[in-house]
């Protein structure tokens, strides 16, 4: 058994800012990955993906994007390979190729048990991420067997596709990004809308990071109501070289179909809810609230008026839809993902099966989780989300190691 103060499980952004703010205060720790360093971004994600954020977003503890394409932004290879450099560059402890099959309290700390043989440690921080097992719902196990079916962590291409209609589940960034991708590949599609956040890519001069970045920091010091934060929906945007938009309108525009949201599936019929005029509507007047608070600030910055670009008039939409007759080979389910912890033996899961906390402090001493949204402030999407909750986790790491030793003594 090794041992060591701290065992970091994952090593994407989350797990490697961890790593670096433990660095910093001359903790011992390892960092324990089941692949290479940015796992999912190498080997989970569809060929054709790009951050969301602009490269000069890419930012974690003393280390920054510093390319020649500030404004762009990077494919899904050069952000693990820039991770893989952040990782590299500071000599963090990462093992890799090691997968976590137990964590257990042993003592006073925990017993790390891999593939490769067992930690022990005084603490444990869980850096698994958010996105991790993608979330299929239930009506999935009633599709026709004829039907492919594949999830957003699957799906690398059109090419990869059976012949035939596509029916994209889930209407956020991932899925009309793959909805726009499949049609232009010259097959049909339809979409199933839910609850959205519309964004413009660009707004009044700047990229909409830009300003959503400057609200961050207008906004240091208000509270925040977390919990509500939590439950708003994903957005809508691409990141790609053109800066372009892309959201329901643009998707009808070049004949993807829009239908409600998904409600079961019955011999073969798909049940809908007729309610894209509602979501549309609902989708719209968040995005209003949001262009009101960039408004406040970008007239500060004395930015040129700018009206954004038009959304998708109100329509109905039908509650049935007969997947053989419409043509349907595949259904893509981009419905987002869940949490695996199933080698989590340290009762702090909740009935969701969610790792209970407050920002990021588990009930169990030593015990802590990063990498998950709104972890501790209202930062959802963008890389450095979790640099500031690296800083304020380590210190309670330490806080817990030097309690620890006091205890012992």
């Amino acid at each position: 058994m090794w041992q060591t103060d701290v065992v970091i499980i994952g090593a994407g952004q989350a797990g490697l800012a961890m790593s670096q703010r433990l660095l910093q205060r001359e903790i011992r720790h390892v960092v324990i990955e089941r692949g290479e360093v940015a796992e999912r971004w190498r080997n989970e994600r569809w060929d054709t993906l790009r951050l969301l954020t602009p490269n000069w977003m890419s930012r974690l503890p003393g280390w920054s994007y510093e390319g020649p394409d500030p404004d762009g932004f990077m494919t899904k290879h050069d952000y693990a390979g820039w991770l893989a450099g952040y990782a590299a560059a500071a000599a963090l402890p990462v093992v890799t190729g090691t997968n976590v099959t137990a964590v257990r309290r042993l003592g006073t700390g925990y017993q790390v048990v891999t593939d490769h043989g067992t930690w022990h440690a005084q603490a444990v921080v869980i850096a698994t991420g958010h996105c991790d097992v993608p979330l299929v719902p239930a009506m999935a196990r009633q599709l026709p067997p004829d039907i492919h079916q594949v999830t957003t962590a699957d799906y690398r291409n059109p090419a990869g596709l059976p012949d035939g209609g596509v029916l994209v589940v889930g209407a956020s960034a991932s899925g009309v990004q793959l909805a726009e991708e499949i049609r232009q590949s010259g097959r049909e599609v339809a979409i199933s809308v839910g609850r959205h956040m519309r964004l413009p890519r660009r707004y009044r001069g700047h990229d909409i990071m830009w300003w959503l970045d400057r609200l961050r920091v207008h906004a240091q010091g208000q509270p925040m109501d977390l919990a509500a934060a939590r439950s708003q929906p994903s957005m809508q945007l691409v990141g790609r070289p053109a800066a372009d938009n892309i959201d329901l309108r643009t998707l009808r525009d070049i004949g993807v179909r829009l239908l409600g949201r998904a409600l079961g599936i019955e011999a073969g019929t798909l049940h809908l809810k007729d309610d894209v005029a509602e979501t549309v509507g609902e989708a719209e007047a968040r995005l209003q609230r949001l262009l009101g608070r960039i408004d406040a600030v970008a007239d500060a910055y004395g930015a040129v008026m700018e009206v954004p670009p038009c959304g998708l008039a109100s329509e109905g939409s039908p509650v049935t839809l007969d997947l053989a007759a419409a043509g349907i080979r595949t259904v893509v389910w981009a419905t987002g993902f869940v949490r695996n912890y199933q080698w989590l033996h340290v009762p702090v899961l909740d009935a969701a099966g969610e790792i209970a906390h407050c920002g990021g402090v588990t009930s169990a001493p030593g015990l802590f989780v990063t990498g998950l949204r709104f972890l501790r402030r209202w930062n959802p999407s963008f890389i450095d989300a979790v640099s500031a909750d690296a800083i304020e986790l380590a210190a309670e790491v330490q806080r817990h190691l030097r309690h620890g030793i006091r205890a012992a003594a």
